[in-house]
């Protein structure tokens, strides 16, 4: 396995200093969470689309060895979606026994409200170090109903809590607030929207209270502007298969280095981009693809996710070569 110290001469000095012991308490999981980048690794599946935890296992400990900040097992990068609850459970559970020492495994709840509390509840039993709340399935709620929602699910855990703020689960600032009022082992919020004024308006009233994590679909694209707006840190999904270019491009958006930041941006993101946006879905089955370019095997992804076709698995292998590190 590749150890930080051989992959951090990118990063700045400050993710040198990351203390490698898991968190117990909500308020050590937000402060260990905003000292550097986040991770949310895929999840491997087998030629019959069944878990494949060896695979997933042997890749969760190679991310562990570059100095990530946070692994989220079974998010949306994970397929959470497409899990069901004893899958997502033992996910984490392989996650947990596979890095948990090495670096706090957040743990996702899905669903509606007593299906994430029950997930909630496992988590927390399965040793994670803290939970990720993402919208409930489809159907629209008033911020009333989500307040009630969030409030559940954190009244289910003695973890600390991020709810993802995305889709049908868009939080205002009111709401926020009253949340974190409520629900003392709510640590944080990510923030799937972008909508500048909205996140203007929940840190000036809520500060820092809470943490802000960038959760936009390859969130670098977002990450030097939101850090302005009190978003310290991003959810990567590049880093499953980048992680040096990953963590040179935090380190360079933390640092407020422009120039860095955007040639990055012309050399890799934009590109890569251009492919993600050439299909629906494409946003998780492009990283699996991508580790599959890196030489690490990403395997297929679960309906209704659909796989890169060739050409575009063949141009993103090409963009890929012209920034990865040599093994």
């Amino acid at each position: 396995m590749k150890r930080c110290g051989n992959t951090l001469g990118h990063a700045s000095s400050w993710l040198l200093s990351v203390v490698r012991v898991t968190p117990t308490q909500p308020e050590e999981l937000a402060a260990r969470l905003t000292t550097g980048l986040l991770s949310f690794p895929v999840t491997h599946f087998d030629d019959r689309l069944s878990f494949d935890e060896p695979r997933y296992r042997e890749h969760l400990g190679w991310q562990a060895g570059f100095g990530v900040a946070g692994l989220f097992a079974a998010g949306g990068t994970g397929e959470g979606f497409s899990l069901t609850s004893d899958e997502i459970d033992t996910v984490v559970r392989a996650a947990v026994g596979e890095v948990g020492a090495l670096v706090p495994v957040v743990a996702p709840a899905t669903g509606g409200t007593a299906q994430a509390s029950a997930q909630a509840a496992a988590a927390q039993r399965a040793g994670a170090a803290g939970l990720l709340l993402l919208p409930p399935y489809l159907t629209e709620a008033s911020q009333a109903g989500l307040l009630a929602h969030v409030t559940a699910v954190c009244r289910a855990t003695d973890l600390g809590v991020i709810v993802y703020s995305r889709a049908n689960a868009v939080l205002d600032d009111v709401t926020v607030a009253e949340l974190a009022d409520r629900n003392p082992n709510l640590i944080g919020l990510k923030d799937g929207v972008g909508d500048i004024e909205r996140m203007t308006r929940t840190y000036a009233r809520v500060g820092d209270r809470l943490i802000y994590i960038g959760g936009l679909p390859t969130a670098e694209t977002f990450a030097l502007p939101l850090l302005q707006l009190g978003v310290s840190t991003y959810s990567s999904a590049l880093y499953n298969f980048l992680p040096e270019f990953a963590l040179r491009f935090f380190a360079a958006v933390r640092a407020q280095d422009r120039v860095t930041v955007y040639r990055l941006l012309n050399e890799f993101v934009i590109p890569y981009l251009d492919i993600r946006d050439r299909s629906r879905g494409y946003a998780v089955s492009i990283i699996k693809a991508g580790l599959t370019a890196a030489g690490r095997d990403g395997g297929r992804v679960r309906p209704p996710l659909t796989d890169l076709t060739p050409e575009d698995r063949a141009d993103l292998a090409a963009l890929i070569g012209k920034v990865r590190v040599p093994a």
